[in-house]
C-alpha cells in the first residue's frame, strides 16, 4: 500500500504532464526510491492513480531496465553488456563480479546486500567497460578497478 507521502509526490509530479498516465515512469521512480522496487500491490495502487490498467503499468515498468519489479538487493550494481564493453572486456569483468559476489545475473547475495544485473547500455562507450552502482558510474573497469569499488561497501 502506498503511503501519504509517497501519493503526494506521485500527485505533484504528474501534474507536469496533460495526462496522468504520461507520469508513469517518474511515478514508477518514486515508488522504487521508497520501497527499493515495485511489488504487484505496489504497481496496482499507481495505476489506480493514473487511471491506467495495472497491465498497462506493468508494460511500462518492465520495459525500463532500471525500474525493479523484484525485490533487489541494498546495492544494484547494473554491468554494462553493450557492444563497446564486450570488446573491452565485459566477459572477464563478469566472471569476476560473479566469482567475488558469488552469484550469477539477475541474482541477489545471501546477505541481501548486492543484485547483479546486466543492462544494455549506460552511454560511456569511450570510456568501456562500465557499470553503475546505485546511482554512482564507475568507468574504464579492470579486475583491481572492481575490487577497489566492491571494498567501499564494505
Amino acid at each position: 500500500m502506498l503511503t501519504e507521502e509517497v501519493k503526494a509526490k506521485i500527485a505533484e509530479q504528474i501534474q507536469h504532464y496533460d495526462h496522468a498516465r504520461a507520469g508513469s515512469v517518474e511515478a514508477l521512480k518514486i515508488v522504487q526510491q521508497h520501497h527499493g522496487w515495485v511489488s504487484d500491490q505496489d504497481l496496482r495502487d499507481v495505476a489506480l492513480l493514473l487511471n491506467m490498467t495495472p497491465d498497462e503499468l506493468d508494460g511500462v515498468a518492465t520495459f525500463y531496465s532500471m525500474i525493479f519489479r523484484r525485490s533487489v538487493g541494498q546495492h544494484v550494481i547494473l554491468i554494462c553488456d553493450s557492444v563497446s564493453c564486450w570488446i573491452m572486456g565485459y566477459e572477464d569483468l563478469l566472471a569476476h563480479l560473479v566469482d567475488r559476489l558469488g552469484i550469477g545475473l539477475g541474482e541477489t547475495t545471501a546477505d541481501g546486500k548486492f543484485t547483479l544485473l546486466p543492462v544494455s547500455c549506460l552511454g560511456t562507450c569511450d570510456h568501456a567497460p562500465a557499470l553503475l552502482i546505485d546511482d554512482e558510474l564507475y568507468r574504464d573497469l579492470t579486475r583491481e578497478r572492481i575490487d577497489q569499488v566492491l571494498k567501499r561497501f564494505d
